[in-house]
C-alpha cells in the first residue's frame, strides 16, 4: 500500500520536494530571495498562501535562531513541520453505530459516485451489509453509475426515477435498511453548485430525515473533493462545511496533479479531518488517509528505477 501511495504522489513530489530541492541545492545561506522562491513554489502547489506565509515565516525564525544551520537542512525541517501540521492519527470512518448512515455529499465531477462504489465495496469486503440510496435524482446518469457499482459489490440500491424528491429516496432507503437489518447505509446526493442556495437546503432536508427516521445513526458526512481543482477544492469545502456539517473530506484524483499541496491547505485552514485519498482508479487506489504515511511517501528517497526512467 505505501508503494501504491508513494507511486500515487509521483506528480506532487516532482512539484513540489523535487522543486524545493533545486531551490536550496548548493545554496548555504538561508536568505530572503531563496525564502521567497520556497514561497512561490508552494503557493504553485496549491499548499495556500496563507499555510505558505506561515511556514515560510517558521523558517525564516529558525534560521535566525540557529535552529536550521544551512539549506541542506530544510527538507528534513520542511518534513516535519508538515507531518506535524497533519498530524499523525489515522481519522478512520465513523462506523460506530449499526445501522451507521455516511451521507456523501460534493460538486459533480469529482468522483463523488466513483467513491460511493469504491467505499461500499471495500466495506462489503469487511463482511458488512450495506445499502446505497441513489438521492442524486438530478442526474439519471449517477444512478445508473450506482447500479453497476452495486452490481458489482453485491450491495442493494434503493432509487427512484429521475427529478423524483431525494429526501423521498432516503426515506424509503431507510425503511428498507430496517428491514434488511443493513448495517451502512451510504447516501449519494446531488452537486449543483450553481444553485447553490437550493442545493443545500436540500441536503439539510435529507439530514432531517436521516435524523428523525434513525437517531444518532449519522455517523459521517464525507465531503468529496478533486485534488486537481486545487484551491477550488478549498472554495467548495467552506460552502459545505457552512451548509451541513462536513465530519471528513474525501478527496479524489491525489495521483493526477502536481497541486497536491492542498492536502496540507484543508489541514490547516478548514480543521475537517481528511478521512481518504484516490490515488488511483483501482478500487485499492482509495486509500484511508494517514498523515505521517503520507509525509513518508511524499519525502521518500527516489529509488534506482525512479532515477533511471
Amino acid at each position: 500500500m505505501f508503494g501504491k501511495l508513494k507511486e500515487g504522489l509521483n506528480k506532487f513530489r516532482q512539484g513540489f520536494v523535487e522543486k524545493v530541492e533545486q531551490i536550496f541545492t548548493g545554496r548555504k545561506p538561508i536568505d530572503e530571495e531563496l525564502l521567497e522562491e520556497l514561497e512561490e513554489t508552494m503557493i504553485q502547489a496549491d499548499v495556500g498562501v496563507h499555510t505558505t506565509m506561515e511556514l515560510v515565516d517558521q523558517l525564516r525564525k529558525a534560521y535566525k535562531a540557529k535552529e536550521i544551520e544551512d539549506t541542506s537542512q530544510v527538507k528534513d525541517w520542511l518534513q516535519e513541520k508538515i507531518g506535524t501540521l497533519l498530524g499523525e492519527e489515522e481519522a478512520a470512518l465513523n462506523l460506530e453505530t449499526n445501522p451507521s448512515v455516511i451521507m456523501v455529499v460534493g460538486v459533480n465531477g469529482v468522483g463523488k459516485t466513483t467513491t460511493i462504489g469504491k467505499v461500499a465495496t471495500k466495506l462489503r469486503q469487511d463482511g458488512k451489509k450495506v445499502l446505497i440510496a441513489a438521492a442524486d435524482t438530478f442526474r439519471a446518469a449517477a444512478i445508473e453509475q450506482l447500479e453497476v457499482w452495486g452490481q458489482r459489490a453485491g450491495v442493494d440500491i434503493i432509487k427512484h426515477s429521475e427529478g423524483a424528491d431525494p429526501a423521498a429516496v432516503v426515506y424509503d432507503a431507510m425503511q428498507a435498511a430496517k428491514a434488511r437489518k443493513s448495517e451502512v447505509i451510504i447516501i449519494d446526493t446531488a452537486g449543483r453548485l450553481h444553485t447553490k442556495d437550493n442545493l443545500m437546503e436540500e441536503l439539510k432536508k435529507i439530514k432531517r430525515v436521516i435524523e428523525r427516521e434513525m437517531p444518532s445513526a449519522l455517523g459521517e458526512i464525507l465531503l468529496v473533493l478533486d485534488a486537481t481543482t486545487g484551491q477550488n477544492a478549498i472554495n467548495q469545502a467552506k460552502i459545505f462545511k457552512e451548509a451541513v456539517d462536513v465530519t471528513g473530506i474525501v478527496l479524489t484524483k491525489l495521483d493526477g496533479t502536481a497541486k497536491g499541496g492542498v492536502v496540507i491547505a484543508i489541514a490547516h485552514d478548514l480543521n475537517v479531518p481528511i478521512k481518504m485519498i484516490g490515488v488511483g482508479e483501482g478500487i485499492a487506489d482509495l486509500q484511508n488517509f494517514n498523515a505521517s504515511e503520507f509525509v513518508d511517501a511524499l519525502f521518500a528517497e527516489k529509488n534506482l528505477t525512479e532515477e533511471i526512467i
